[in-house]
């Protein structure tokens, strides 16, 4: 650390004011505080001081997303490669079979380094080019307004990609996180301006916009060409559970990258949890409010609905409940501030994503729109609970 910190501080002179390079000084503060703390102190008594700054928040987000990444590659590789197999196709097609033929890899959903190899060359793609027209949005947008480029981005772009399909084309990962940073963030003033989750909102924009590419009901598996249904929407077409409980909760089976593991999801869940990111009242209410809205449809019952059937542990596990519940509907920009609110925020949230499932046939997953959804009332929520503490005081008075 003690040689980066030398690099950077020898560097810093090209990018000071007058400085050839001084117009790219915001995409240098960057990198720099990406790799060491800021050099500015706040002082005065007036202030609350901690130890950690915003980039640290979001090095502990990223550190609580490792468990869906890895488990995701492998994943991706391992459906794609049982595909393969069951049509008797025993090397990898195209441009990822001439890029894994160095290890020598064949459609083998045995093999577990493979699975995670091929399932590389599908994650990567989406992962490098978000990145790119990302940060060039950001990197843009802090040049007209001569700010500090915001680190809020690097947590982004992660979940989006997170919460793809693996073989949606790159051109529409492009557009959609444009659309994420530009109109759900940046106009609105960036990092901590915004209402919405950028990375939700990229995402319902293609939903909306390419619904046969990324429908939510049907789900690319990772071989061009192959489409298969996902398990809410099988189970809403058959009401017979196509995958068991404990496939589901570990991950093994079709989805979008990173949201197939309920395991895993609650890995990194737990660890926003201890290192105080993400807020427990909020995780813990929105799966009560799932729980308890499921076990209600449960009892109403319906003969031409399979979906009021399902029972309220398999709404856990199938979909991205779990991945929103634990990395954004925590979100700490978009959701409720106030501590009461946050148990009304996950509530609505878990109550509005098995309505979505249940009642609407046309879209069982549910949980993108119940948390933009959430999003919107979060403001209201907390409106209402300080409104409430301040007519209490008023009575103690």
């Amino acid at each position: 650390m003690k040689l980066i910190e030398k690099l950077l501080e020898k560097g810093s002179v090209y990018f000071k004011k007058g400085a050839k390079l001084h117009k790219l000084y915001y995409l240098w503060e960057a990198a720099d505080t990406f790799f060491m703390t800021p050099g500015k102190a706040t002082r005065g008594s007036v202030h609350v001081r901690d130890g950690i700054d915003l980039k640290r928040m979001m090095t502990f987000v990223m550190i609580s997303l490792l468990p869906c990444i890895l488990f995701g590659l492998y994943n991706v590789g391992y459906q794609s490669n049982l595909v393969l197999s069951a049509n008797g196709v025993h090397a990898i097609p195209g441009i990822r079979g001439a890029l894994l033929s160095y290890f020598n890899i064949t459609a083998d959903p045995q093999n577990i380094l493979f699975c995670f190899l091929h399932g590389a060359t599908y994650f990567i793609p989406i992962y490098a080019v978000t990145m790119v027209v990302g940060i060039f949005w950001e990197v843009l947008f802090s040049s007209i307004r001569k700010e500090e480029v915001n680190e809020g981005f690097f947590v982004t772009a992660p979940l989006y990609a997170l919460i793809l399909p693996p073989t949606i084309p790159l051109w529409q990962v492009a557009l959609g996180i444009s659309f994420g940073v530009v109109i759900a963030k940046e106009v609105f003033g960036g990092t901590g301006m915004n209402f919405l989750n950028p990375a939700l909102a990229a995402r319902a924009f293609l939903f909306f916009a390419y619904p046969a590419e990324i429908s939510g009901d049907l789900v690319w598996i990772a071989v061009d060409g192959h489409t298969g249904a996902t398990a809410l929407s099988q189970f809403a077409a058959s009401g017979n559970s196509v995958y068991s409980f404990m496939d589901a909760f570990v991950g093994k089976i079709p989805g979008a990258i990173g949201e197939t593991s309920a395991l895993a999801c609650i890995v990194g869940g737990l660890f926003l949890i201890i290192t105080r990111i993400g807020s427990h009242r909020i995780i813990l209410s929105c799966i009560l409010g799932a729980v308890g809205t499921s076990l209600w449809f449960n009892f109403i019952g319906s003969t031409t609905n399979h979906m009021f059937s399902m029972p309220a542990h398999y709404h856990l596990v199938y979909g991205g409940f779990m991945f929103g519940c634990m990395f954004m509907a925590t979100d700490p920009v978009t959701g409720a501030q106030t501590l009461i609110g946050q148990y009304f925020y996950g509530l609505l949230i878990g109550v509005m994503v098995i309505l979505i499932r249940v009642v609407n046939p046309a879209y069982p997953e549910g949980m993108m729109l119940a948390i933009l959804f959430g999003n919107v009332f979060a403001p209201l929520i907390d409106y209402c609970v300080m409104t409430a503490n301040i007519k209490r005081r008023r009575k103690r008075c």
